[in-house]
């Protein structure tokens, strides 16, 4: 378990750092709340895919249900708020004048498209992580 957590704290701080420098010349307060509000909103969208996966999964207890809830959520928003620096950078390009705004309008779909497409087949590796952490816990308790 202590793996696990140093791990979902290793990804919270790729995601902030690398958002953090993507946002390049942008006020420290302003870089804080759109990290803050990327976080929250890949947080929300994790909630959604989650809750799609869990409706295969059978759960006999509600406490293991809401564990295995936290650490998923916690661990899949991180992994997913990876694509706030792609879009920060996007966003900061079309800002500076660097790209013109069809090429904006691609990248951002691009970016929209490719995390659609990795939010399904997270959905799916949610389910199976879910299911294989249920064997185990009930091998455990024979």
């Amino acid at each position: 378990m202590t793996f696990i957590i140093i791990g979902i704290i290793i990804v919270y701080l790729l995601a902030i750092a690398w958002s953090w420098s993507s946002l390049e010349d942008i006020e420290k307060t302003k870089k804080v709340f759109i990290i803050f509000v990327g976080i929250v909103a890949i947080f929300l969208i994790t909630q959604i895919v989650f809750s799609i996966s869990k409706s295969e999964v059978n759960y006999d207890n509600n406490d293991i249900e809401k564990s295995v809830g936290k650490i998923i959520l916690l661990l899949f928003t991180g992994l997913n708020s990876l694509v706030i620096p792609f879009l920060a950078k996007a966003f900061k390009k079309k800002a500076n004048g660097e790209i013109e705004a069809n090429s904006f309008k691609v990248r951002i779909i691009t970016i929209f498209v490719i995390f659609l497409i990795c939010l399904f087949i997270e959905c799916g590796y949610m389910t199976d992580t879910q299911e294989g952490i249920l064997r185990v816990y009930e091998s455990n308790m024979r």
